[in-house]
């Protein structure tokens, strides 16, 4: 896979205002005994678990196992009932989610976010533009502050360029998909939460999906390698993709492994691969 950019060496890229020094061996993403219970359903039941820098961590595990109530704490849309939510060592936990936005968290949801009547262009500057917190002022500011030229980075590397130009409502629903991650890259996040990358997908174009992943996570066009967690329910893309897997039950961690390790594990395979 080809990692040339089209970015000239001396492209103004915007440097980022959000990252933190973290002292070394700090995880990007430390989830601490988190609990939520919605009436008498404890949907999350004390989940702890860690991602390191650079690493692609999967969260898989049947439907109603508190796969979505703990991303949505980790989005900052839910306020957790107990336990503690860490970003590059700093408690995130209370935070919502245009504050963890511009704190360096990505997000991408399975409901698209991209902006119809827009180019693809358009929408990849814009959603750079809103984490920087001035959207309409810089909507109708002259220029683009260089982020033409980083969308036009992120356009080369999903293989886009061929529809950049057309209104986003155009393009098939898996081309909105690469656009909805494309936008999720913008903003140089040190973590990227993909919340079901291959749901209405054409299986055709998954495979595709991983390989952009992995390319992103390898090869990132602006210096630095974001780490993702991905709740997906395809379980061979999350085998070929991530680094770890974490199977969740009944709201509580059942095991946390290479994918190798939790294709091997009894228990998983009884619970949630059960014949």
């Amino acid at each position: 896979m080809s990692t040339t950019t089209s970015v000239s060496a001396n492209a103004p890229i915007a440097h980022h205002t959000h990252h933190h020094d973290r002292p070394a061996g700090t995880p990007v993403l430390q989830v601490t005994g988190l609990k939520k219970a919605y009436g008498a359903i404890q949907a999350v039941g004390g989940v702890s678990f860690q991602v390191q820098p650079g690493e692609i961590f999967g969260v898989i595990g049947p439907n109603g196992s508190g796969k979505t109530t703990l991303f949505n704490s980790m989005l900052g849309q839910i306020t957790p009932d107990e336990g503690k939510i860490q970003l590059n060592g700093e408690d995130v936990t209370q935070l919502g989610p245009l504050e963890l936005n511009r704190r360096g968290v990505g997000r991408t949801f399975q409901t698209l976010q991209v902006f119809g009547k827009m180019t693809v262009r358009d929408n990849l500057i814009v959603a750079a533009q809103e984490h920087k917190g001035s959207m309409f002022s810089r909507m109708f500011a002259p220029g683009d502050s260089g982020l033409g030229d980083k969308a036009d980075a992120l356009i080369d590397q999903f293989r886009i360029r061929h529809v950049a130009d057309k209104k986003a409502g155009e393009l098939s629903y898996g081309q909105q998909k690469l656009v909805d991650i494309a936008m999720a890259f913008m903003s140089e996040p040190d973590l990227v939460l993909l919340d079901e990358p291959c749901a209405g997908v054409n299986p055709s174009l998954v495979g595709g999906i991983s390989t952009l992943l992995k390319d992103l996570n390898r090869n990132p066009r602006f210096g630095k390698r974001s780490s993702f967690v991905v709740i997906e329910h395809n379980m061979d893309f999350v085998m070929d993709l991530c680094h770890r897997i974490m199977v969740m039950v009944e709201g509580k961690v059942m095991a946390i492994g290479t994918p190798d390790e939790i294709r091997g594990n009894k228990q998983v395979l009884d619970a949630y691969l059960g014949s």
